[in-house]
């Protein structure tokens, strides 16, 4: 078995070991294999990244990248795998990483000539891959990569006379395995067979002479402890087992992680309007892209978790799966925004540029002021011939629009006091903490309008509505119609009955009416359907859609403003069902016209979502403003003076974060940064 073999080759491409991250095919690593494993371990755990290492005598005649490019693509690495490969032989190392993964070309190559490169050429292969993962967690919290302590090696590991390539020494081992097995079996079957022999002879003497000598099963006297033998455990093993995070512990953290990485998104993008309002487009592609890519990940753990809220897995493990997977997509979002905020805040140069942005945010204020009166004379003017449901949600929008702005003039203010002193650090922290106020400001001043020509347009649409059921009942029943047929009839004539008695009593909610009209507008619909209907049919049917696409798009920008302007208080169930009725939403918007039924169905599940969103984040809001269950005292008191509101305000909408310091732009390791009171 030790004669020696050919020198050990490498496949084209590899299969990686599936025991773990390492494929060593040439026994490069030895004993500083448990120094890899806790340097992988640690890269994963704080920032999801699984890196996969892998040693082999040389890469077949192709090029590095190549051979860990098709190594990486036969192993199906995902964009979170990075697969560092290194040839021993020739002293070679390439790196591959998927377009996607969020690392930067210029930061792979930081960490390839800084922490890899010195090692493999002190043929120090451990310390190649230590200097891999410490280099990679340097970059993705934005600090200086630093090479490694260089431990030299064996120059040539797989170029020894005894085969370590496991094509040749696993089958020589499996065998010696088995036969070592076997002896081991044969050995105690053999020592059974004389252990029962010894005690028939013990009987057969016993009844000879007359005594009976206690004798303790086929092992004679011998006792054996076997609980002790069940629970023994190899020293230090039991160091090494990591206790699983208890279910309970892992549903609050993936909790969370969506609501934290959902501010982190919407702290961003809120931001990249500044910039690209600044800079152009041009300038901030990547960063756009970057807010868009986080995006998408956030949009795919709020999908995960919202099927975990529709159909619970009764599997704790299947849960677990789950729950980590949503884990891993908000570290890969947050991981993406960290990767860009430094380059953010050079091109946007707050610190340098702060005299031409504080005086544009100020000229955006005294804009802002009259809107704010406008939207609040348009919610007035409704209160005649609105119900109070149609318009409670929005009635304190002005105030609090007053209130960041309040919050916004006086971050505003300072901010020109301390440039003014020659205090560029702090005038870019009130700064920074204006444009957020002056942001949600904005926004809630264009969602009250909003909601207000939203009202005036429904209560047209609902004439016009009305018309269309009307006309589709008497079609209705003018024709032949089966017994469920004149049912639907039935009932659909006292909804509009209610409704025209509703509509002429005064006030009332006309998105709420609308919504009863078409909901009886669809089993007529339905009817009409299964009969053939006439053009006339199908041309309510087109007007029905498309009231329901407008009704569907306000719901949901409605919700959407609200958590937005409240996400310091708004929790995981309400983010999760916005994610949803915008996800459908977006599903009807890209439904061919001609596709009737499923547009129904996508805006009627994005309307009914958003409304749920918007109740439960108003729940959440009135905890927070009461303390309810929280055990403290009100956190904002809309009826405090004007500066306590507007502190108040910005606690509320999460404009500042602990420390009363501001959010900017990236993900949860540096949207903070400003705490340091420096620009980089």
């Amino acid at each position: 078995m030790l004669l020696p073999g050919p020198p050990a080759r490498a496949d084209t491409p590899l299969d990686l070991d599936t025991g773990g991250r390492i494929t060593d095919t040439v026994g490069a690593l030895g004993r500083r294999r448990a120094q890899v494993i806790s340097a992988l371990d640690k890269l994963h755990s704080t920032h999801r990244i699984q890196l996969y290492v892998t040693y082999v005598r040389d890469f077949s005649g192709r090029s590095g990248h190549d051979w860990a490019d098709a190594t990486a693509d036969r192993n199906g690495l995902g964009p979170r795998d990075v697969l560092l490969a290194v040839a021993t032989h020739r002293q070679q190392y390439a790196v591959s990483a998927a377009g996607d993964s969020g690392f930067r070309r210029a930061q792979l190559d930081a960490v390839a000539a800084t922490a890899i490169a010195p090692a493999v050429s002190q043929h120090d292969w451990a310390g190649a891959a230590i200097g891999a993962a410490d280099g990679y967690g340097s970059v993705l919290r934005g600090e200086p990569v630093r090479p490694p302590a260089i431990s030299p090696g064996d120059s040539d590991p797989g170029g020894g006379l005894v085969p370590r390539h496991r094509a040749v020494w696993l089958p020589v081992a499996v065998a010696a395995a088995v036969c070592l097995t076997v002896l081991c079996l044969c050995s105690r079957r053999a020592a059974r067979r004389r252990a029962d022999r010894r005690a028939r002879r013990a009987a057969a003497r016993a009844a000879r002479t007359g005594r009976v000598d206690r004798i303790d099963g086929i092992n004679g006297t011998v006792r054996i402890d076997r609980t002790a033998v069940g629970t023994s455990t190899e020293p230090g093993l039991t160091r090494m087992v990591q206790p699983l995070t208890p279910l309970p512990a892992l549903e609050a953290e993936a909790a969370r992680a969506l609501v934290g990485t959902d501010d982190a998104v919407r702290t961003s993008a809120e931001e990249l309007l500044f910039a690209t309002a600044q800079l152009g487009g041009a300038a901030t592609r990547p960063f756009a892209e970057a807010v868009g890519y986080a995006k998408g990940e956030l949009a795919d753990a709020f999908r995960l978790r919202q099927r975990l809220d529709d159909a619970p897995y009764e599997d704790p493990e299947l849960r677990r799966r789950v729950l980590d997977e949503i884990c891993s997509h908000c570290t890969s979002a947050n991981r993406r925004l960290d990767a860009e905020s430094e380059a953010f805040d050079r091109l946007r140069g707050l610190r340098a540029n702060a005299a031409g942005v504080l005086a544009h945010a100020e000229a955006a204020a005294r804009a802002l002021a009259p809107r704010v009166d406008t939207a609040e004379a348009a919610l007035t003017a409704l209160t005649g011939c609105c119900a109070g449901t149609a318009l409670s949600a929005f009635a304190r929008h002005p105030a609090e629009a007053r209130d960041r702005l309040a919050f916004a003039t006086a971050g505003l203010a300072e901010a020109r006091r301390t440039l003014e002193a020659g205090d560029a650090d702090g005038a870019v922290v009130s700064l920074r903490a204006a444009e957020a106020a002056l942001s949600q400001a904005r926004t809630l001043t264009t969602a009250a309008l909003r909601r207000a020509h939203e009202l005036t347009g429904t209560a047209a649409r609902l004439r016009a509505a009305v018309l269309d059921a009307e006309a589709g009942l008497a079609a209705a029943r003018s024709g032949p119609t089966s017994a469920e047929g004149a049912r639907r009839a039935a009932t659909a004539g006292r909804v509009l009955t209610e409704v025209r008695r509703d509509m002429a009593g005064g006030r009332y909610d006309p998105r709420a009416v609308l919504r009863r009209v078409e909901e009886a507008a669809a089993s007529l619909d339905a009817e009409a359907v299964r009969a053939g209907g006439s053009r006339a049919d199908e041309r309510r049917a087109r007007r029905r859609v498309e009231r329901a696409v407008l009704a569907a798009r306000g719901e949901v920008a409605a919700a959407r403003d609200f958590v937005s302007t409240h996400r310091g208080a708004v929790g995981c169930r309400a983010r999760t069902r916005l994610a949803e009725a915008e996800r459908h939403l977006a599903r009807a918007r890209r439904l061919p016209a001609d596709e009737g039924k499923e547009i129904l169905s996508a805006t009627g599940h994005a309307d009914s979502l958003a409304r749920q969103a918007r109740a439960l984040a108003e729940h959440d809001v009135t905890d927070y403003l009461t303390g309810t269950g929280t055990g403290r005292p009100a956190a904002y008191d809309p009826e405090a003076p004007r500066p306590a509101r507007a502190l108040g305000g910005a606690l509320l909408g999460g404009v500042i974060m602990a420390g009363l310091l501001p959010a900017t732009f990236g993900g949860g390791a540096t949207r903070g940064r400003l705490a340091g009171g420096t620009e980089t």
